[in-house]
């Protein structure tokens, strides 16, 4: 069977080491978005590396300059087989965070994929090279076994999603007949846990909002003037402590949900969140009461301060300083407007005797807008049961990551069903130094991506429907 053949071929790619040499090569880039001195290598990973790999699975390339300065390249790939079948669109991102050079355990080089144990250590493992690596595997093991996909692929790959995915959303609006297609599939965030394979339908969405005083030009001695002039950290302090109680629960109307819908909490009691070791203990009492841990995360908002300065923190002087600000952030779910949380706290602070806080979107970041697919949707429901079929258990339905992607791209301005399945997990220490990939948990995200079936329960729109993400078959 074509199904068991593609399996196979996935697991001797995986198992003869040719799945290592290939993300080695692709962690050995420097493609840290964050600096200016690494954009050689962020066109070097689409034109030497992707690029190639996707020819030689017979797609058509082309690498895009970003519109918006001085944001990363994209790359787009189309293979088509057939005018009748659906098209299948994914995305990854070949961009990465900082390094973190000297910071990695044994000293290890991030740039260098290394085998300690039953995990890959290397930047970009887990976010998000390791993820279209194993999709890009799974493709040509399916070629492989049939000589064809049985659909038509299409490919996004953006090199600045870890600085926001400036210009991702002009590149989609200007390139949509391109990027057109059925369903957008793809791969990135974490499971809900390493064990259990996972579909998400969207992700919260994310803002950022500074918060500042500026009360005088210049520090005044805190002996001479101490108890005489405003202290503008003690009142910005103060003025951040009436967004949220003491444990965290949004107090601003506008910056959290009505409520969780009824289909949304149902999805949600089928995952408890686990924490494995490693990772940081959850605080139980911590955020809105009444809910369950998943339900805090995946259908509730969060309130974060991410960032505080007042003085010179590295070197303390005797000054009142002048200015205090603070970087905040608000991760919301479906149903809650980001535009309204700057003028929403406005209006909080000068109702709690803070004229002085500044309030202002920060400058720079675009917001990510939150997006859900809804759980019935039938392009849901076949992923589900197609992973199921190969692993031999459901996997865990999330209405949407808990994290921040540029899903809304892909749902709003694009106008596809969006279903993400992970080959990552929380604890795989994305963003932070001793990035990792468990080697279980790729060879089972191969196999799950390199397995297909035959549906018979999707109308005819979807005729030619097959496993996950990329492995469709005719009916």
């Amino acid at each position: 069977m074509s199904r068991d053949s593609a399996i196979a071929r996935a697991h001797r790619h995986f198992d003869d080491g040719t799945f290592f040499k290939d993300l080695a090569r692709r962690v050995a880039y420097r493609t840290e978005s964050q600096v200016p001195e690494s954009r050689s290598h962020l066109y070097g990973y689409l034109r030497d590396e992707i690029g190639p790999q996707l020819s030689k699975l017979g797609y058509k390339t082309k690498v895009h300059e970003n519109p918006v300065a001085p944001g990363g390249p994209f790359l787009t790939a189309e293979k088509h087989e057939g005018d009748a079948l659906p098209t299948v669109l994914t995305y990854g991102h070949g961009d990465v965070v900082r390094g973190q050079e000297g910071s990695w355990a044994e000293n290890r080089d991030p740039w260098k994929l290394e085998k300690v144990g039953e995990r890959w250590y290397g930047r970009g493992t887990a976010d998000n090279k390791g993820q279209h690596t194993i999709n890009l595997a799974a493709l040509d093991a399916v070629l492989k076994a049939r000589g064809s996909l049985g659909f038509n692929a299409k490919w996004l790959i953006e090199m600045g999603e870890e600085t926001g995915s400036r210009g991702l959303r002009e590149v989609c609006e200007t390139n949509k007949p391109l990027l057109k297609a059925d369903v957008f599939i793809a791969s990135d965030g974490p499971r809900l846990s390493a064990e259990r394979p996972t579909v998400f339908l969207g992700s919260r969405g994310c803002a950022a909002i500074d918060m500042w005083i500026d009360a005088r030009e210049g520090g005044h001695h805190s002996g001479n003037w101490g108890g005489l002039l405003s202290s503008p950290a003690i009142q910005l302090v103060h003025a951040l402590s009436t967004i949220t109680d003491a444990k965290g629960c949004i107090l601003v109307p506008e910056l959290r949900p009505d409520r969780i819908s009824n289909s949304v909490r149902a999805a949600l009691a089928d995952c408890k969140i686990e924490t494995a070791p490693g990772d940081p203990e959850i605080d139980p009492a911590w955020g809105e009461p009444g809910l369950s841990l998943a339900e805090k995360v995946f259908g509730w908002c969060a309130f974060e301060i991410l960032a505080m300065t007042s003085g010179v923190p590295e070197s303390p002087v005797n000054a009142i300083p002048p200015r205090a600000w603070a970087r905040t952030q608000v991760r919301f779910v479906v149903g809650v407007d980001p535009k309204g949380f700057v003028p929403a706290l406005r209006r909080h602070l000068d109702k709690h005797g803070f004229p002085m806080v500044q309030v202002a979107s920060a400058p720079g970041d675009e917001i990510m807008h939150a997006t859900r697919l809804d759980p019935d949707h039938p392009w849901v429901k076949w992923s589900v049961a197609s992973i199921a079929k190969t692993t031999g258990a459901p996997p865990a339905i999330l209405p949407n990551l808990g994290g921040s992607l540029p899903n809304d791209i892909f749902a709003d301005v694009l106008g596809l069903p969006t279903v993400w399945v992970p080959h990552s997990y929380p604890g795989c220490s994305q963003h932070a130094p001793n990035e990792h990939l468990p080697k279980a948990l790729a060879r089972e995200a191969l196999q799950i991506m390199a397995g297909d079936r035959k549906s018979t329960r999707l109308n005819s729109s979807h005729r030619c429907i097959s496993y996950a993400v990329f492995c469709l078959k005719k009916k």
